[in-house]
């Protein structure tokens, strides 16, 4: 198994839609202004939120159940700034959509610019075959309100490719995975 570089990418991107929209080169800035970078990396993609999200609640005093989560425990919210409450989170989806091949998966991290400041974004792994919108889940460990902005970078997705003998013999999509396709902030299934 290698960590594929930014050719790579790039040529994955525009032979086989592995991620749409794509974006070739790192994006600092945006009409002018800077932004936190998003955009192909050396070894990696940076990816960007959607300004849809999901903010949790504690209004109905539940118990956080990922075998009976709570839709009813989020405000959902639309717009270019989530602010998180303190001590919470917010689940969010990325602008990019993804089709993993065969021979690869992936793992994210979030953006040292969040982290330096206390968000943390977690993404679980992008296994081989899995497609759709990626759901991100940002926690605000501070006891301050969080700013996350959307359309801007957030976490960075790096790529390993398996040797030519060595493919998955069951993908996500063979077996079925429950997230395969998700379009929008998706929730916990079980």
């Amino acid at each position: 198994m290698s960590v594929k570089s930014d050719r790579w990418i790039r040529k994955m991107a525009s032979e086989q839609g592995m991620i749409e929209p794509f974006e070739p080169g790192q994006i600092k800035a945006v009409n002018g202004e800077r932004v936190v970078s998003f955009g192909t990396s050396s070894y990696g993609y940076d990816i960007r939120c959607s300004g849809e999200f999901k903010i949790f609640t504690n209004i109905n005093s539940t118990i956080v159940d990922p075998k009976n989560f709570d839709s009813d425990s989020f405000v959902d919210f639309h717009g270019d700034v989530c602010i998180i409450p303190p001590n919470s989170f917010a689940l969010a989806r990325t602008v990019e959509y993804f089709r993993i091949p065969r021979d690869v998966l992936t793992i994210c991290l979030g953006k040292s610019t969040y982290a330096r400041c206390g968000i943390i974004v977690n993404v679980t792994p992008f296994e081989p075959e899995w497609e759709g919108f990626v759901t991100l889940e940002f926690s605000n460990t501070t006891p301050l309100p969080a700013k996350i902005y959307a359309n801007e970078g957030v976490a960075q997705v790096i790529f390993f490719q398996a040797d030519a003998d060595d493919v998955c013999e069951t993908s996500y999509s063979d077996r079925g995975g429950k997230y395969q396709g998700q379009s929008g902030v998706t929730l916990p299934r079980i």
